[in-house]
């Protein structure tokens, strides 16, 4: 049986990948890397320690990688967040989980501010059990580190007693890297097929499907019978 749900945030609770695809390209832009929206989505679900280096040398990385990653927080900060919309349904979801008595944890290679104040515009602060960031962990996806921070700090969670929600391939590749399932979502813009083929068990339009198949769902199935 599971005890927990571990969820992904950004393009999985709330629509801000685009955002972050363009808050990306202008920072590399500003350093005279111009890269294509494509390009740049590709990457989405990772941390900056994962997606700097996809499109710097190591002696740019050296050179200005960490200048371009703090350009990129700040234009993010104050130019995209404000616009970032929460997906409908999320607090219901987490409302319906919780009555099944279990934990939930977030899992973000987003920063700490970033992750707050999602989760202020969510409403969801006090459904929250365990709140993981970029901070807490030496890597980003897809490496596992987030997600095994946050079972560590889940109550008397192991791996195969709970499962992921994420919206890209690196949350799915991370999670099995720590052992965890991952029910994948299309909110972020990836295919169905890449999901799949990437570690997905079963894959949602987005948090509102996921909910209003909720009965059918891994998340009740796992939830009232041995994992």
């Amino acid at each position: 049986m599971i005890k927990a749900v571990i969820f992904d945030v950004d393009g999985t609770l709330v629509d801000s990948n685009l955002q972050h695809v363009e808050a990306w390209r202008e920072a590399f832009g500003h350093f005279g890397k111009e890269l294509t929206g494509d390009e740049v989505h590709e990457q989405m679900g990772k941390g900056g320690d994962q997606l700097m280096p996809v499109f710097l040398s190591r002696h740019e990385l050296e050179r200005f990688g960490a200048e371009l990653e703090r350009l990129r927080v700040e234009l993010f900060t104050h130019d995209y967040l404000p616009g970032v919309e929460p997906f409908p349904k999320v607090r219901e979801l987490f409302e319906r989980v919780k009555g099944d008595g279990l934990q939930i944890a977030l899992a973000s290679s987003a920063k700490e501010s970033e992750l707050e104040q999602h989760q202020k515009n969510l409403g969801i602060e006090d459904l929250v059990d365990v709140a993981i960031c970029a901070d807490d962990a030496d890597r980003s996806k897809p490496c596992p580190d987030i997600f095994e921070t946050a079972l560590a700090r889940l109550d008397d969670v192991a791996a195969d007693e709970a499962i992921v929600i994420g919206d890209t391939p690196y949350d799915a590749q991370a999670a099995s890297k720590a052992g965890l399932r991952t029910i994948g979502l299309l909110s972020g813009g990836f295919p169905e097929e890449v999901l799949r083929e990437n570690g997905a068990i079963a894959v949602y339009d987005d948090i509102a499907d996921l909910l209003e198949n909720y009965d059918d769902s891994p998340l009740a199935a796992l939830a009232e019978s041995p994992a």
